[in-house]
């Protein structure tokens, strides 16, 4: 079975690694310079079971529309993305009905937990390094009601934490010591992970050809051959890549690549910012904290690095990085770290900024579409990293018509 997968990211790679372990003979497509290059290329660096909740909570029109044009906002809406966001707009707010809100909330809990499970798994059967550790995360609070509020979430939920007050957290993470005043409590999270996405990919990458795969880089999808109901081949590069299969995990550019195809995705592209830090030896914090006020987490990234990551922005395609959305980062390293922030000189910071794809509800996109051999595998906002080994799973096992551990008909692209 020839199955090509279009886009060489989290979603992409870990799609076919699953379908290449299932036996077929897979291509992988990408059109920028090297795995990893988009939204997989300085992320959150945390896979976390512990932060599934959908992005459009119940309240969310209210929120947007109070902070709109907000440099400092956490989701930020801007005027010049209004047009490509009507319709789709209205439907994000539909989903944030607290019925549905909790309804999608269940089904991106029940695929991370499963893609953890199969994180566990690919590493032992391939070996990859990638600056991964288990220790959890810290979610860290500053008045009662917010802390309390939270728990009761994770409760409804049925997301597992060991709840902290102020003396907990500090000898969770020492480094907290100096902003513990500020702090009320928080809560432990221990099925969270830690690790260098980027790192991931690259591994995966050179995995995926050892054992056979071709992974095309620099190699842009212009197009596709179809008859009937049958995509027979994908066109990129001035090449022509014949396929049983297809998967398109291209991302925010899937949109556009299903658009060839008569088919429409309800996902649109919500930026997403990360700051990473040069840290000298002992510097290092050993566990992730996120601060929710801020919609944002600081990560630990081996021994000599840290990311601080987090925020959304509605503005479009563009990637263009904001120095004030920079600055609402740096300011809630100050707020964790303070000592930390006076030692970090501007110079040394690396600013990024890249596209998640959103769906419409926050749940993934996975399967297939009404063309009888092309599968999706997109949607996945700012839970691709926590997702991308369980929807790889998914995919693969949709594509060999194999029962899958989760249900495939929670994720499906035409549930809507």
């Amino acid at each position: 079975m020839r199955v090509v997968v279009i886009g060489a990211g989290l979603i992409g790679l870990a799609s076919a690694y699953y379908l290449q372990r299932q036996g077929a003979q897979v291509t992988v497509l990408e059109r920028e310079a090297g795995p990893g290059q988009g939204t997989s290329l300085a992320n959150g660096a945390l896979l976390h079971p512990s932060l599934v909740e959908p992005w459009n909570a119940p309240g969310v029109l209210g929120f947007l529309l109070r902070n709109l044009g907000r440099d400092d906002s956490p989701m930020l809406l801007r005027a010049r993305a209004l047009p490509s966001l009507v319709g789709w707009g209205l439907r994000f707010v539909r989903e944030s009905n607290p019925a549905r809100f909790a309804r999608n909330t269940q089904r991106n809990l029940a695929l991370a937990r499963q893609s953890l499970a199969q994180m566990a798994i690919l590493r032992e059967d391939t070996g990859l390094r990638y600056q991964q550790y288990s220790r959890g995360s810290l979610s860290v609070y500053r008045d009662e009601r917010s802390l309390a509020s939270a728990r009761a979430a994770a409760e409804g939920h049925g997301i597992p934490f060991v709840g902290l007050d102020r003396d907990g957290l500090v000898r969770a993470e020492p480094m907290l010591a100096e902003v513990a005043p500020y702090l009320v409590g928080g809560m432990h999270f221990g099925e969270d992970e830690g690790g260098d996405a980027h790192a991931f990919c690259n591994a995966l990458a050179d995995v995926l050809r050892k054992r056979g795969a071709a992974v095309e880089m620099g190699c842009a999808v212009t197009g596709f051959d179809t008859a009937g109901a049958h995509v027979h081949a994908v066109l990129a590069s001035d090449r022509r890549f014949e396929a049983d299969h297809v998967v398109l995990c291209a991302g925010v550019w899937s949109t556009a690549l299903a658009r060839r195809l008569q088919l429409r995705l309800p996902v649109r592209p919500a930026k997403g910012y990360s700051i990473t830090i040069p840290l000298a030896a002992g510097q290092a914090p050993c566990i992730p904290v996120v601060d929710h006020q801020l919609h944002a987490a600081v990560v630990p990234l081996g021994a000599d690095r840290l990311r601080v990551a987090g925020t959304a922005e509605f503005a479009g395609m563009d990637v263009s990085i904001s120095p004030a959305r920079v600055a609402n980062l740096q300011a809630l390293l100050r707020r964790v770290y303070p000592s930390l922030s006076a030692k970090t000189s501007a110079a040394s910071i690396s600013a990024w900024a890249g596209l998640r794809p959103m769906s419409v509800d926050g749940v993934p996109l996975i399967g297939g579409t009404h063309w009888e051999n092309l599968f999706v595998n997109t949607g996945h906002g700012h839970l691709g990293w926590t997702l991308a080994a369980g929807s790889g799973q998914l995919v693969s096992d949709i594509v060999f018509g194999h029962a899958s551990p989760v249900d495939a008909r929670e994720y499906s692209p035409i549930r809507f």
